[in-house]
């Protein structure tokens, strides 16, 4: 059925919602509130097989970015290794995870949008929308309208149209971190090629890996008990940042010190979010998707992964239902449980990363019983996370 659909956010989310329109034949526009592309934001992420299955759904290859990432260690902040994990299954044409740059995974998005004719316009904040039965108005902050058949809210964690869908709505809910982060040449972490090492820290929490070509990309977990403001956080300039990093790891085996010290420059200061389960995803052709309906911590490796499948999952379901109401419902019917289990076990993740010191010692020891029931039994209790496969030309109630 043919329709003119509105993405409200032009990120990671909004991008796939465009590509996965485009592809179901879907007229798309997307509304970006920033004044320019999102080219030098964030960090870097872990794409696991499922993240890379839904990017091939949308014809996006991204095997030329970043470097391979097969298996996560695991290790305490004493140096014990408390074990390994695979970072989902092989696929079998020996398809692993992916480390990529948050920002190369945008640009590729939004230059595969733009080949394909999709028109972005930036600077356009949502201020308010509303339905008018055959469809949506849309009205942004600079005085300008538009309209559309449907609305779809891929406008983040603090979204506006998952406002407007429901006012009463849960907010994004602060995790305990504040992440700071960077790259760094000349400091060997030894360990094989393709592993992201995870160190549960005295007093913080640390993730490196190293790119084929010897950079080390890293970050790093530093609890906070409230929830800082952006403006604390701009006051925190690099050399407070260094000297809590230092305090953070000085009493930790592993690399985190020589990391910090060979970074040029620190990228610092976001903060861990997820969002509880939202009642309403859908009113009025108006829908959410990606962290504005489930954002889930970085821990759980699935913040991307969750957003990309959903612009899928979604587009086909507008190619192949009857009409917007019954496409809604076939989405939400399909994504809700799956997305709040993601959540649900990311935030578990996050909670053994903000134990105090007395907590810590029976955690090391669970993690590492845990580990060596997995290397006997090979049963991964998140495989079902990563198995979940999308096909482009199946119906949209198929996947496996």
């Amino acid at each position: 059925m043919a329709y003119t659909a509105m993405v409200a956010g032009g990120g990671i989310s909004g991008m796939s919602s465009a590509l996965a329109l485009h592809r179901a034949g879907i007229e798309a526009v997307v509304y970006e509130a920033y004044d320019r592309p999102a080219d030098n934001a964030g960090a870097f992420l872990t794409l696991a097989v499922n993240a890379l299955g839904a990017l091939r759904a949308l014809g996006l290859d991204v095997s030329g970015l970043g470097f391979e990432t097969s298996h996560i260690t695991l290790t305490s902040g004493s140096g014990r290794r408390i074990g390994e994990l695979p970072h989902g299954p092989v696929l079998p044409d020996g398809t692993v995870g992916r480390t990529v740059k948050r920002a190369e995974l945008y640009r590729a998005l939004r230059e595969q949008v733009a080949r394909r004719g999709v028109r972005i316009e930036y600077g356009k904040r949502l201020a308010h929308a509303r339905g008018t039965g055959g469809g949506v108005l849309a009205t942004f902050a600079d005085g300008g309208t538009a309209e559309g058949d449907l609305l779809i809210g891929a406008d983040g964690l603090r979204s506006r149209v998952r406002e407007i869908i429901d006012p009463g709505a849960p907010a994004a809910r602060y995790g305990g971190l504040v992440n700071v982060g960077g790259y760094a040449r000349g400091v060997a972490i030894g360990g094989r090629p393709g592993t992201m090492n995870a160190i549960f820290g005295r007093r913080a929490f640390f993730a490196c890996a190293a790119h084929p070509d010897g950079e080390v990309w890293w970050a790093a977990n530093l609890m906070r008990a409230t929830e800082p403001t952006p403006a604390e956080l701009a006051s925190i300039g690099e050399h407070r940042w260094r000297a809590e990093l230092v305090e953070a790891f000085r009493r930790d085996r592993g690399p985190a010190l020589a990391l910090v010290e060979a970074t040029d420059r620190l990228s610092t200061g976001w903060v861990t979010y997820d969002v509880p389960p939202v009642p309403r995803w859908h009113r009025d052709r108006m829908i959410i998707i990606g962290d504005a309906a489930h954002a889930t911590v970085p821990s759980a490796g699935q913040g991307a992964a969750m957003a990309v499948e959903d612009a899928v999952v979604l587009a086909k379901c507008l190619r192949d239902g009857p009409d917007v109401a019954s496409a809604f419902a076939a989405y939400e019917r399909l994504r809700r449980e799956r997305v709040e289990r993601v959540v649900a076990q990311g935030r578990r993740t996050d909670t053994w990363k903000t134990l105090g010191p007395v907590a810590r010692i029976p955690r090391d020891l669970v993690m590492t019983l845990a580990m060596r029931h997995l290397a006997r039994t090979g049963r991964d209790p998140s495989r079902w996370i990563y198995e979940h496969h999308l096909d482009w030309d199946e119906p949209a109630g198929s996947s496996r």
